[in-house]
Parts: structure tokens; C-alpha cells; sequence
């Protein structure tokens, strides 16, 4: 299982949000670049870049420190959210080195989007559904839809996607675990390996989703605890190698 860390990134630097509140924002570095430097340097195998300026505005706005990093650190593999909603825009990623881009807003409002990105792109397009008590969330968070998680991951199944990155808002931001229960509903419901997200505190949380794994739980991004150092990215994954043997689909 892979600890990815995440680098959000508003008004140019590096920032965690509670909740997923753009108002309750802490900065925590002003170079993004280097705050990616300090996790590739650490062991870590993937990194998780949000444009959240690009989340709410539906373009990316970050773009320039993203390919930035992209550019910087070419081996390791990288996963992109915030503001993905044409084809134009994935291109223009994949074009400067991304792995992987996060289809979030589009794939709950249009669905038939991420079909059609998934042959034109293959095995380069996760979907990224952000749940507040079992709803979808969009713009940047900023809206609830009626939609549900279960429901819209499993019209992916067949579609090509690489993973399905699942967010309880509610956690995120908060080190107050994750909610296992929630992710290994959705992992049971699907093929599509998951991606967790939100509330990693510590290495008990790490163990717990390692447990948890052989039910389709390929990764784990983490960000405020690694920034408040209540967990340490090279000992986290050093666990989850050593009691997580799942391996996706």
C-alpha cells in the first residue's frame, strides 16, 4: 500500500484546509517545490498535487508550479487534481510529465466525460469523489450534490480508470482517523482499486488501513499529519510494506 503525501496548493503555496473549507486554510510552506523535495527526499514513491485555486475557479491556476515540480522530479510518479475539466488540460499535464490526473466535478456532473477521456488517455485518468455524509461534493467542495458515492463509482468499473480516490470531507484536514468503515463499503461495491483519503493521524491509522487493504485499498494520502509531524512519511511506509501484501487489481 502506498503513503502518498499531499501537496495543496492556494494562492501559490502550500496549504492544508479543514474540512475542505477554503476559508480554513493553513499555509505551511511557500515553496511548493520545495515541500515536494522534502517528500521525494523522504522515500515517498508517489506525491498528490491539488490546484485548490483550480478546484474552485474549474481551470488550473497553479499550472506553472505543478509542471514545476513535474519537471523536477521526473521518476517520481505524480497524481494531479483541481480544475481538470477538459481534455485541452489533460493533455497539457500528461505533456510535461504528470502520471495521473484526478477527474472530480466532471465525473459526478458528467459522467460520460470520463468515459470518453479514458480511451482518449488510457490508463493515466483516476476519479476523485469527495463525499460529505454520503453525498458527492464538487467545485472544490463548495456544492453537495444528490448524488452517491457507491452509485457513480461503479459506473466506472468497465470504463478504465485507474483508481478511484475517495475523500470523507468531514475528515479531512481534522487528524481524527479515517474512516475505514466508509472506504471498505465502497471498495466492496467495486473493482476499481481505492485510493483512501482524509484523517490519517499516525501509524495506528496506517496499520488500521493496512488491515483493511486486501479489500481493494491500493493507497493512502496524507497531508496535515505529515505537516504537523504527527506522522513521518519514511516510517509509515516502511509499516504498510512490511503488513500490507495487497496489490491492485
Amino acid at each position: 500500500m502506498l503513503l502518498i503525501p499531499a501537496i495543496d496548493i492556494k494562492n501559490g503555496k502550500c496549504v492544508r484546509l479543514r474540512q475542505g473549507r477554503m476559508s480554513d486554510e493553513t499555509i505551511y510552506a511557500d515553496d511548493p517545490v520545495a515541500m515536494a523535495e522534502r517528500w521525494v527526499t523522504a522515500g515517498a514513491r508517489r506525491l498528490h498535487i491539488v490546484d485548490l485555486d483550480g478546484a474552485v475557479d474549474g481551470k488550473p491556476v497553479n499550472a506553472d508550479i505543478i509542471h514545476s515540480i513535474v519537471e523536477s522530479y521526473p521518476d517520481t510518479p505524480i497524481q494531479v487534481g483541481g480544475g481538470i475539466r477538459d481534455e485541452d488540460t489533460i493533455q497539457t499535464y500528461l505533456d510535461v510529465g504528470v502520471s495521473f490526473v484526478i477527474i472530480g466535478t466532471r465525473a459526478v456532473t458528467t459522467p460520460h466525460f470520463v468515459s470518453d477521456v479514458c480511451l482518449e488517455f488510457p490508463g493515466h485518468i483516476l476519479v476523485g469523489l469527495d463525499a460529505r455524509d454520503g453525498k458527492l461534493a464538487t467545485n472544490g467542495w463548495s456544492k453537495l450534490s444528490h448524488h452517491n458515492v457507491i452509485d457513480i463509482a461503479q459506473r466506472f468499473e468497465n470504463e478504465g480508470v485507474a483508481a478511484i480516490v475517495f475523500t470523507d470531507i468531514g475528515r479531512d484536514g481534522m487528524l481524527n482517523s479515517v474512516n475505514i468503515e466508509a472506504t471498505v463499503a465502497l471498495c466492496r461495491k467495486v473493482s476499481i482499486p481505492v485510493i483512501a483519503s482524509g484523517g490519517i493521524h499516525n501509524l495506528d491509522d496506517v496499520r488500521a488501513l493496512c488491515l483493511a487493504a486486501k479489500e481493494g485499498i491500493f493507497g493512502a494520502i496524507t497531508g496535515r499529519a505529515l505537516y504537523e509531524g504527527t506522522l513521518d512519511i519514511t516510517e509509515a511506509q516502511k509499516l504498510a510494506d512490511q503488513i500490507c501484501t495487497y496489490t491492485p487489481h
